[in-house]
């Protein structure tokens, strides 16, 4: 804790004052690039990997990217997609999933789970990630297995984003487009999801299909 209270007087002393012009700015209002679903484990910053400014980014974040769908118990996430489609008028969300997600360990091994009901539910909106991976006979090993689950998750996550009403309205309009990203930490490296392959790609080669 004492790292975080003395980052924050360091943030006062001398990061503030180098950017206020900026924080006056946002102060007015927001104009977010995208909104990023990404996961809430430490090892993924968005900013960071974007290397976007306070203001571009529209943020949320969960244990595994998870997207419920529409009609799910009421939660952050639908309202949050909502007001980014509707009030922000943002034109892309990117979900982003990252390597070696223990959310996606425990999707796969649920036994591991049996004392926490809260993830074990909250797991059950990526269930079909786990049952498209068990059908899968090419995975040789746990760790290709898990790599993926990351994977397909996104996937299913992004079909989950579709059925909500704000998305269906704006993408049957083509007003908003989706991405599907997974993030290796270990490497730096960005994956994009390709619809022409179905398969995920490194981002600069599918990168010329997206608006800039």
């Amino acid at each position: 804790m004492r790292k975080i209270i003395d980052g924050i007087q360091q943030f006062q002393d001398s990061a503030f004052p180098e950017r206020k012009p900026l924080f006056e700015r946002l102060a007015s209002g927001q104009h977010p690039l995208a909104l990023f679903i990404t996961c809430a484990d430490s090892r993924i910053d968005p900013n960071l990997v974007t290397q976007t400014e306070p203001g571009e980014l529209f943020i949320i974040r969960n244990a595994g990217n998870i997207v419920p769908p529409h009609g799910a118990l009421a939660g952050g996430e639908a309202a949050t997609i909502e007001y980014a489609v509707s009030v922000l008028k943002i034109s892309d969300i990117v979900i982003c999933g990252h390597s070696h997600c223990g959310a996606m360990q425990g999707l796969l091994n649920p036994d591991g789970l049996s004392e926490l009901q809260a993830v074990r539910s909250w797991l059950t909106h990526s269930q079909s990630a786990a049952d498209i991976i068990k059908d899968r006979s090419d995975l040789s090993d746990d760790a290709a297995r898990l790599a993926a689950a990351v994977e397909q998750n996104v996937l299913v996550q992004l079909d989950n984003l579709r059925t909500h009403p704000s998305v269906a309205a704006a993408l049957a309009r083509k007003e908003l487009d989706l991405h599907g990203w997974t993030y290796h930490f270990e490497s730096g490296e960005i994956f994009a999801y390709d619809a022409a392959t179905e398969r995920f790609l490194p981002l600069q080669r599918v990168a010329a299909a997206v608006k800039n």
